[in-house]
């Protein structure tokens, strides 16, 4: 184990040095020292941050962030920042994603880090793709949701978090999601939860419409998808403001998936019960649908979901090409505890789509640190 953690490492340190090198040639941007005369004073700073991100301004952001970090609190200040990391998915739903793994990555390194990397969080949350103008000054198509869901959010009762989980409301859920519109889906929510079903319900079919596009197409686009319902998910456990949890739920619709559907993943049976696991990851490698099939099995004889997860994460640790193997590995296997006991195992299955198997080549990183040190 000790081995394949520093196979670990050693890949976060290649990963970011060649990211580096990257951005270099490609662009040359390196992220330039606070104009110090731009800070607004600290009983400013919150609410021109507000302002700044509200107007899409790059320029007054980057000052008012750094003020803002000067002078709040962390929590105060990514009680902000869920909010803004949700209202629209440009870039593939990275904008949560950075929002989550910011936090994250902040309580490990400490908050002296925090203004350079809320600078740049804020510059990747401001991020479009319009000319000539901005989302603030626009009606464009990737803005609508989230102007739409504040007037849902508002209609949603103060009792809303006491519903009870309803297997056959999460049913009704996915039936929307792999057939209807983004405001159908936020319709359907609003509904449920009116109806006494508990966000929970929703999320279990937001993780499993997740897995089921990845199953229909597992591409990059479609590994963002359970990624960002991983941080939306996380923002809305993390934040204690109520409209912001409304808002994260019912903004995080991921798309029409009627081509391929988890009940199509039926249980199939292990040749080798002793060996399960590495029959499972084994069939990674050649056959995904089995083994997808193999998991739900396994899970259903009562095997250990740890020591598949455990087994899993190794082989992302040996075999992992990129970051998104990483980010959809931890993303995944977290998401397990987030759904529902009577959907964890359908929601499971789904991953063996894109987890790494045995079979697969080694990166050949790990042969280098080996050859290194000498393992």
């Amino acid at each position: 184990m000790q081995k394949i953690r520093q196979a670990n490492i050693f890949w976060a340190l290649d990963e970011f040095k060649t990211s580096q090198a990257e951005e270099q040639r490609d662009s040359g941007w390196r992220m330039a020292p606070v104009d110090e005369n731009t800070v607004p004073p600290a009983p400013r700073a919150k609410q021109a941050f507000i302002e700044a991100m509200e107007s899409w301004d790059e320029k007054k952001a980057d000052a008012a962030v750094a003020g803002l970090v000067r002078s709040a609190g962390a929590n105060e200040i990514y009680e902000l920042f869920y909010r803004f990391g949700a209202r629209d998915f440009r870039d593939i739903g990275h904008k949560a994603i950075f929002v989550a793994n910011s936090w994250r990555t902040l309580q490990f390194i400490g908050w002296q880090h925090a203004e350079p990397v809320l600078r740049s969080l804020a510059f990747a949350l401001l991020h479009h793709d319009l000319k000539d103008t901005t989302p603030a000054r626009s009606d464009d198509e990737a803005d609508r949701p989230w102007r739409r869901n504040q007037e849902l959010a508002a209609r949603i009762g103060q009792r809303w978090m006491s519903g009870k989980v309803d297997d056959g409301a999460t049913r009704e859920m996915l039936d929307v999601l792999r057939a209807g519109s983004n405001n159908d889906a936020c319709d359907k929510a609003v509904d449920l939860i009116g109806r006494g079903v508990s966000p929970q319900s929703i999320w279990d079919a937001l993780f499993v419409s997740a897995g089921e596009l990845l199953m229909r197409q597992p591409n990059i686009v479609m590994v963002h998808s359970v990624d960002s319902t991983n941080a939306l998910r996380y923002n809305f456990q993390a934040t204690s403001d109520e409209g912001t949890r409304k808002l994260l739920l019912l903004q995080n619709w991921t798309g029409k998936v009627a081509d391929l559907r988890i009940d199509d993943v039926k249980p199939l049976a292990l040749g080798n019960p002793s060996g399960a696991i590495q029959e499972i990851l084994s069939d990674v490698s050649t056959n995904r649908m089995n083994a997808a099939r193999k998991i739900h099995q396994y899970l259903n004889d009562g095997g250990k979901v740890q020591d598949l997860m455990n087994a899993a994460r190794r082989l992302i640790f040996l075999k992992g090409q990129n970051a998104h193997d990483y980010k959809f590995s931890a993303a995944v296997l977290e998401d397990y505890f987030n759904v529902s006991p009577a959907w964890r195992g359908h929601f499971l299955a789904t991953s063996a789509f894109t987890l790494k198997g045995s079979g697969d080549r080694d990166n050949p990183l790990v042969e280098r640190t080996r050859a290194a040190l000498k393992i």
